[in-house]
């Protein structure tokens, strides 16, 4: 399964309404659950009216590994590619990825991913999907939904693990203060005369979200049910091998597009990207809460 396969599962059978998967007391965690379940469902095309015997089935057979609410990231295919997923409630709300940087890839060797994930299957490095569904507020039905490649989209892991190392730096060099060792940014301890306060220093990461960033190759109708924007850089269109199948039904469903488009290289925006966009809507009216 892979991101092709997600695409055609939506396209031929479009859902915006979220089951309730999650059992959480909490309005927005059990939203950003469902979500999780949609887009594991939209890759593993699982029916609407499947079992949960059957689901079960079809998701252990599309993924490695399911997750967990600490570490990145929320899914991987087998033999293919990671998929972090997002929730924001305001159309042009930027992401929240709290002390995670955003990722250009996975890497098997990052300090932020749990070993369940390292061993879930043999591997050292996958590119990595971010599903970013924008949800109603008040009829909790997804009206937008992007998927972007972490290597079209942020920029390569040094980026940032050199301005983390900096403040780090700059951070445990104040002069008459005691650091223990930590992954995050700094732990100050004995702040206080008693000796029994520390301070933690932690980086709160955010990012754009795919609309935004890409908001001069596509916008969003408000007028539509539900919009779905996909942008996959060339290199890797190419390398799946059932894209006949979503070309075949963008010739006959008017609802799906897909263009040649140039995108900057999130490294060197001097550089441009040959890529894919790819577009879904559901028309018909739909009552913007956001």
């Amino acid at each position: 399964m892979n991101i092709i396969d997600a695409i055609c599962n939506l396209v031929k059978n479009p859902r915006c309404k979220l089951k309730q998967y999650a059992t959480s007391r909490n309005r927005a965690n059990n939203m950003g659950e469902s979500l999780e379940e949609y887009i594991k469902d939209l890759f593993a095309g699982v029916p609407e009216d499947a079992s949960s015997a059957i689901r079960d089935s079809l998701i252990q057979t599309c993924f490695s590994y399911t997750g967990n609410q600490n570490n990145p990231p929320d899914a991987m295919l087998w033999g293919g590619d990671a998929i972090e997923i997002k929730k924001i409630e305001n159309k042009d709300s930027a992401l929240a990825l709290n002390s995670s940087y955003p990722k250009h890839k996975l890497y098997s060797d990052s300090t932020m991913i749990s070993t369940a994930c390292k061993d879930a299957e043999i591997w050292t490095e996958k590119d990595i999907i971010y599903a970013v569904g924008v949800l109603d507020k008040k009829t909790e039905q997804l009206r937008s939904l992007a998927f972007v490649y972490g290597t079209d989209y942020c920029a390569s892991k040094e980026v940032y693990e050199r301005i983390k190392e900096i403040i780090k730096d700059g951070v445990e060099n104040i002069p008459n203060i005691e650091f223990s060792e930590t992954k995050e940014l700094g732990r100050v301890n004995r702040v206080d005369p008693l000796g029994i306060t520390y301070l933690r220093v932690r980086g709160m990461w955010g990012i754009e979200n795919p609309f935004i960033t890409f908001e001069k190759h596509y916008k969003r109708d408000d007028f539509n049910s539900f919009n779905f924007m996909c942008i996959i850089n060339n290199d890797k269109y190419f390398s799946f091998d059932n894209i006949q199948e979503l070309e075949n039904l963008s010739s006959i469903n008017k609802n799906l597009n897909i263009n040649d488009i140039q995108i900057n290289n999130p490294d060197n925006p001097s550089r441009l990207i040959s890529a894919k966009l790819i577009t879904f809507c559901l028309k018909g009216e739909a009552n913007e809460s956001n």
